[in-house]
């Protein structure tokens, strides 16, 4: 870069500029002077009555604290005394107003006849004891032709406000002076500003062509335009701050292109993460977060965004933003609701610089809820195991351990006994082999081995043999349709399936009572219901008796033998066929079990196996 000549040196033509406003720099002076001098001024009267007001103020509050006696005078009478006192040329009134904005007394005699025991309408006066901090005001008072200043100050007895003291002033001498100094100065800066437009027009014109171009190409980097180029004039130091600038512009585009890409690389990472990230500043403050976590913790950006992130968290009250700094171990939060249930793991990083210095706080959230559902249905499911065991196996322990002692010699209760312990075996049993299916449906580990057959005959047949080998008084209607309607269907399990529901029925039906059949053709489906008379199920237990082990009275249940997984291995089987099962029931009038299974209907009549 070669070195720039004396004469085209931008420096000598700002020492030649310099020189010529030397020239201007009294009257720069002169306007300083003159702001100083006004700032002063009115500093040195607001001081002047804010000290006055501190005295009378003290006095003010004394009087309204003061306990009085029948012989004392009244708060109006001794306000009224203590203003009269307090006048100058400079206040023109002052008034006493309590906290309910009644005007307890005033220095101007006729203003203590008609505004005395008047609600103050001032707005002034209404926020300085809403706020608890003194107020001013500067108006032009019509009538008087002069600039009145207002002011007033709460009266505090400790944190409570008692009332204000409220003083107008006279501000019009100060403002006088004022504009006496600007007449002055007015007359020099105009005189001033001539020369200096005479001298700045032929002399800007060397350097404001250059400025000129390279704030145009400033601006267009603003908008993202890196293409434009400043144009380089000459040698001088302003041409080399062009070639500079030129650089700088070549610089700043391959930057710009370098961090849009790493922009949209991380805003495309955090869009597709399941995991919900924050990022806070270094006053904890949200800066950054994803839609992800936006969904776990059900806001949107507006209410997140610059908000402490333990608020957002829901956990202020135990931890601070200097708690969460050094948080090691993650943090479960809870944000279930009654109708969703919602358990998050948020785990803390800080982001700091090489110093050691604390830039904020990364906060990655996941959702445990599906976890935490897993294993508080495995522990309910152990748990309902191991009840179902004990109870059979506390029996049999009973019942042998009499027999052990000597109970089976006696031929009376020996078999009776072993009766017991044969039942409760075959209960287990059954429970075993339940959880077994239950195990294999689980994992897939069963296949249907199904045929075609016409449901009508099918269905019929089992409710036969439950009609032939049923014991108690109750009666069996059916409505099931003439026509043959065949589906394919694994018959063993949907064996299990209409004897487990039917079974369910029979045990909860009251002798006289009626068990229903019904079979009706739907869309693409049939739809199967078994309803009976019993004393049904509560509206809050209905969706849950297809849960395992669940029973709507779990005393009864026990007594008759159920372990509590038919409707869920019934709930299994229907599924793996395609089809839904739900109930309907109604407490004291009975229970309708309802299925579906795929079914086509063919209009020819024919059925192609």
């Amino acid at each position: 870069m070669r070195k720039v000549g004396i004469f085209n040196s931008i420096h000598v033509k700002f020492v030649l500029i310099y020189v010529m406003l030397i020239l201007l720099a009294l009257q720069i002076i002169g306007l300083y002077f003159s702001k100083e001098l006004e700032d002063t001024l009115k500093k040195n009267f607001n001081t002047s009555i804010k000290d006055r007001i501190n005295l009378v103020e003290f006095s003010v509050r004394e009087e309204m604290l003061k306990e009085r006696s029948s012989d004392d005078p009244s708060v109006e009478t001794s306000l009224r005394t203590v203003l009269t006192g307090f006048s100058s040329d400079d206040i023109n009134e002052v008034r006493v107003i309590d906290s309910k904005y009644r005007i307890l007394a005033s220095s101007v005699l006729d203003h203590q006849k008609t505004m005395v025991g008047q609600k103050s309408t001032d707005d002034i006066v209404k926020r300085a004891i809403v706020s608890e901090s003194p107020q001013s005001i500067i108006y032009f008072n019509d009538k008087a032709n002069k600039r009145v200043q207002k002011r007033t100050h709460p009266i505090m007895n400790g944190s409570e406000v008692i009332g204000a003291l409220y003083v107008e002033s006279n501000i019009e001498k100060v403002f006088k002076q004022i504009d006496e100094i600007n007449r002055i100065l007015a007359g020099a800066a105009a005189v001033s500003l001539t020369i200096t437009i005479i001298i700045g027009i032929f002399i800007a014109q060397t350097f404001t062509r250059p400025i000129s171009d390279m704030r145009r190409q400033a601006q267009a980097m603003a908008k993202g335009n890196y293409s434009r180029k400043v144009r380089v004039y000459g040698n001088d130091e302003m041409g080399q701050l062009a070639i500079a600038f030129n650089h700088l512009t070549n610089q700043l585009l391959e930057s710009q292109s370098t961090t849009e890409a790493e922009r949209r690389k991380l805003a495309s990472v955090l869009e597709n993460m399941t995991d919900g990230v924050i990022s806070t500043d270094r006053k904890g403050r949200v800066s950054l977060i994803n839609d992800s976590a936006l969904s776990m913790l059900r806001m949107t950006s507006d209410l997140v965004l610059n908000r402490p992130i333990n608020t957002i968290l829901g956990i202020e009250k135990e931890y601070s933003f200097e708690d969460l700094i050094e948080m090691r171990e993650s943090l479960p939060l809870d944000f279930s609701t009654e109708d969703e249930p919602s358990i998050l793991r948020a785990t803390f990083s800080v982001t700091q610089r090489e110093t050691g210095f604390v830039n904020g706080l990364i906060v990655v959230l996941h959702d445990n809820t599906e976890q935490e559902k897993i294993e508080m249905e495995r522990r309910e499911f152990v748990s309902n195991v191991s009840h179902e065991l004990r109870t059979p196996l506390t029996t049999m322990r009973s019942y042998l351990e009499a027999l052990a002692e000597g109970a089976w010699r006696n031929e009376d209760i020996a078999p009776a006994f072993l009766n017991v312990t044969q039942t409760e075996t075959e209960r287990m049993i059954r429970l075993v082999n339940d959880l077994l299916k239950l195990s294999r449906m689980d994992s897939n580990e069963y296949e249907l081995n199904t045929e075609w057959v016409d449901f009508n005959t099918f269905f019929n047949s089992i409710i036969d043999r439950f009609e032939f080998s049923k014991s108690q008084e109750v009666s069996f209607r059916r409505i099931v349709p003439p026509e043959d309607l065949f589906v394919e269907i694994d018959t063993d399990k949907m064996t299990q399936v209409i004897d487990n529901i039917i079974s369910n029925a029979l045990k909860y039906s009251p002798d006289g009572g009626i068990v229903r059949f019904n079979v009706a053709v739907l869309e693409d489906s049939i739809r199967v219901s078994i309803a009976d008379e019993g004393l049904g199920i509560p509206a809050a237990n209905v969706n849950r008796i297809f849960d395992r082990f669940f029973r709507a009275d779990k005393a009864r249940s026990r007594a008759m033998g159920g372990t509590g997984l038919g409707l869920a291995i019934a709930k299994e089987m229907i599924s793996a066929h395609g089809g839904k099962i739900w109930a309907h029931s109604v407490e004291g009038e009975g229970t309708s079990i309802f299925f579906t299974l795929p079914y086509e209907q063919h209009d020819d009549g024919e059925w192609d196996v």
